[in-house]
């Protein structure tokens, strides 16, 4: 997923009478059967297995993105779904994998250095071997101060900071207080979005995200042309782990970045404070990167279960994104929603039940670099946000269902700002209570794919999670990896969507709606979501 979710907007949570949730038909029948068949007869974790250990990690548009797309297809259709096939969209831009890393500081002492290359960087061709300089670029102010003083140096980026000791559990579930808090409606008129700043500029005036990117390739450009050897950055992690994006642009008509690499940050500073202390001080890497330009088009994956009833040409959506980053084998972010998402289906296709609605699964690449798969899949079928032009689609999709908080359980539902949905989540949740699931919030979250559903006003939903260690050591490092996974969550995920998908496919009528959002045009400023 992009960045740790925002929740916002305004409104009030209250209980629901029993009268109105029992208004809301839900077949337990079904649901148990769900359950067993999840409980019992999981392949979500066998899943995973493939989509991070034989595939990961997925960065879109790599080989391994490809290769774990070709899977998923086959797998789908095994499982019985039809019309299952790679849609293409984009043009989104090169291809990319790091093929070898090796680096070690060879003076004053030989010490190899763990990191990994950025995404998008160019390699070194061959071994190189330079003095560091700590040169924090953030401002123009920061360009000015360098000029002349980077050429044949590995350029430090990063501040040093201090790494205090860890004196809390880096990951837990939700307590009750926190999802009592949860559900609380932010003050009206707050949105709870925060404007980004200039980087390393915690007092400067905010920037937009169009600023950022454009002083982003100022900064590469200047790096470029000032003859640096290649850039070093600290991560922000501790203990072993790194978080790993991109160091430069995935767009083909863009320059190519210098070699970037993410250091521990405990390599990183104990490189900083020896050139502080004017040690000489010698850093080798060897660094092997691929691009990959012929075919510029990503995809998506789609598959459907087709209706059988009269509405058999509306559709249920349920969905995740397929793509990741490259320091593990992305794992929490986002195999995990990916396998439950396939599981789901495999679920309704294993119990044969027969479903008024076309239930549509979609797989989403891009998301990382903006939500750019599920953009293009809503456009071309559903409408432009921009104009706010519609097809005759998007009045026959029901709903929307998303999972992308890694792999903690579900907990509940953020509802969007859409109150009309709060009793059919009640009574959809009433039996998963005693698995944890029943808080309903009012808020919005942000950075994920249902938001291309919500910009034209299709119902679109992101599930509330047990955060665990997502923020702390999985999301976008390389400890996203299989084995941060809990089995038992997937399994439950997977049932409650799996239910969620039956219950909308299967209802008398669609899902309500909000008023449909008016046009955004491109040149109006927007919240950042990285």
């Amino acid at each position: 997923m992009l960045s740790r979710r925002t929740a916002f907007v305004w409104g009030a949570a209250a209980l629901v009478p029993l009268f109105l949730v029992a208004e809301e038909n839900v077949d337990l029948l079904i649901v148990n059967r769900i359950k067993a068949e999840a409980f019992s007869n999981s392949k979500v974790m066998d899943t995973m297995f493939f989509l991070t250990d034989v595939y990961g990690p997925r960065l879109t548009n790599s080989p391994n993105y490809k290769a774990a797309g070709d899977w998923a297809v086959k797998r789908l259709q095994e499982y019985g779904l039809v019309n299952v096939k790679e849609e293409k969209w984009g043009p989104f831009g090169r291809g990319w994998a790091n093929k070898y890393y090796e680096a070690r500081m060879i003076e004053p002492q030989v010490s190899p250095l763990i990191g990994i290359p950025l995404a998008w960087t160019s390699g070194t061709k061959g071994s190189i071997t330079g003095e560091p300089i700590l040169a924090p670029i953030r401002t123009e102010a920061d360009i000015e101060k360098f000029k002349g003083k980077l050429r044949g140096k590995i350029v430090m980026m990063s501040e040093v900071r201090e790494l205090p000791f860890p004196t809390e559990v880096e990951g837990h579930r939700y307590t009750d207080a926190e999802l009592v808090s949860e559900v609380e409606a932010p003050e009206p008129g707050r949105t709870g979005l925060r404007a980004a700043r200039a980087p390393g500029n915690s007092a400067g005036p905010p920037m937009s995200r169009e600023e950022r990117i454009k002083l982003q390739e100022k900064i590469r450009q200047f790096l470029h042309d000032e003859g640096a050897l290649m850039v070093l950055q600290a991560s922000r992690g501790d203990g072993g782990t790194i978080f790993a994006q991109s160091g430069g642009p995935y767009q083909a008509d863009k320059p190519v970045a210098i070699p970037g690499v993410v250091l521990m940050p405990e390599q990183y500073n104990r490189i900083a404070r020896l050139t502080e202390h004017n040690i000489p001080v010698k850093l080798e890497f060897n660094i092997q990167n691929e691009f990959y330009g012929n075919s510029p088009d990503c995809f998506n994956i789609v598959g459907e279960i087709p209706g059988t009833g009269p509405h058999k040409d509306e559709v249920v959506m349920l969905g995740a994104h397929f793509d990741s980053w490259h320091g593990g084998t992305g794992a929490t972010d986002n195999g995990a929603g990916s396998a439950v998402m396939i599981e789901a289906v495999r679920i309704l296709k294993a119990l044969n039940v027969s479903m008024d609605r076309t239930v549509r699964i979609a797989l989403w690449g891009g998301e990382e670099e903006g939500l750019l798969g599920s953009k293009a899949y809503v456009k071309e079928h559903f409408g432009d946000p921009k104009t706010m032009k519609l097809t005759a689609d998007q009045g026959k999709l029901s709903g929307y269902f998303n999972y992308d908080n890694g792999t903690g359980k579900i907990r509940g539902v953020y509802l969007q700002g859409n109150d009309m949905m709060r009793p059919i989540f009640e009574a959809w949740f009433a039996p998963f209570k005693d698995l944890g699931a029943s808080t309903i919030s009012i808020r919005n979250t942000g950075g994920t794919d249902h938001l291309s559903f919500d910009a034209v006003g299709l119902p679109g939903f992101q599930f509330i999670q047990d955060p665990m260690d997502y923020e702390t050591r999985t999301h976008h490092s390389d400890l996203d990896v299989y084995d941060r996974i809990q089995p038992g969550d997937l399994m439950q995920a997977s049932a409650i969507i799996a239910s969620f998908v039956y219950n909308t496919a299967t209802r008398p009528d669609m899902l309500p709606r909000k008023p449909l959002p008016k046009p955004e045009p491109e040149s109006r400023p927007r919240p950042s979501v990285e």
